[in-house]
């Protein structure tokens, strides 16, 4: 029994532990956790075979006790039995034959008593046990929901570190970026090919305005033809 006690010790313990407290304390959480996970695995391995014991124990006590009733009846009934016997001996006036049967009624009764008081006897320790039963039991239970809040725990802490260290990986990247500033070498490359537009522009306005001064040349030529026609039409008509 008492090492039945020191179990449900244990598990009691274990089952009213603060996961977060421990978590807050912890230099470690992951590994801690980890630990926990370990402790409370073999913990819950010690509690089931503890049970497993505790049930088997049980049993063979229950079996005892149902064995000592039934013996118990069968000896009852053999006393009355024995009794009816007597008493038909002694209406047939066999005193000795009922003395017999009575004696032996006896003994069945004492046999009945004694089954009787094991039985009875088997009572408290057999109350006893369903009941460390019931508690290892549920021990057992808060132990395993424990344990699933534990793992769950412990893949949230591992997911948050991944997605921690994803992130510091990415800002660890844009400062690189920052640092090395390509835009600056497109900023250049753009100003160039502007540069490269302008001139072909301005190349471009330069031809157009060479063209348009001999196009203009053209129609001030054309001008001064018409004039001198013109002033000799004039002439020929004295």
């Amino acid at each position: 029994m008492a090492e039945k006690q020191t179990i449900l010790g244990r598990i009691s313990q274990l089952a009213k532990a603060n996961i977060n407290a421990l978590l807050d304390r912890a230099e470690d959480p992951q590994k801690m956790l980890d630990q926990l996970i370990r402790d409370y695995t073999n913990s819950i391995a010690e509690a089931e075979t503890a049970v497993a014991q505790t049930v088997g124990n049980l049993r063979l006590a229950e079996k005892d006790h149902d064995e000592d009733v039934t013996v118990a009846a069968d000896w009852g009934r053999k006393a009355a039995a024995a009794s009816a016997k007597a008493e038909e001996m002694r209406a047939a006036g066999d005193q000795a034959g009922a003395q017999k049967w009575d004696d032996l009624a006896r003994v069945a009764i004492g046999k009945q008593i004694q089954f009787e008081g094991e039985a009875k006897n088997a009572e408290p320790l057999i109350a006893s046990q369903r009941e460390v039963v019931d508690k290892l039991k549920n021990g057992l239970v808060q132990m395993k929901d424990k344990l699933s809040e534990l793992k769950t725990k412990r893949d949230q802490l591992v997911a948050r570190q991944k997605a921690a260290e994803a992130q510091a990986q990415v800002s660890d990247a844009v400062a690189s970026i920052n640092v090395l500033d390509p835009t600056s070498e497109l900023s250049r490359f753009e100003d160039k090919v502007r540069r490269t537009e302008a001139m072909a522009q301005g190349k471009a306005e330069v031809a157009t305005s060479s063209l348009d001064s001999q196009f203009a040349e053209l129609e001030t030529d054309s001008s001064q033809a018409e004039i001198e026609a013109r002033l000799a039409a004039l002439k020929q008509q004295h």
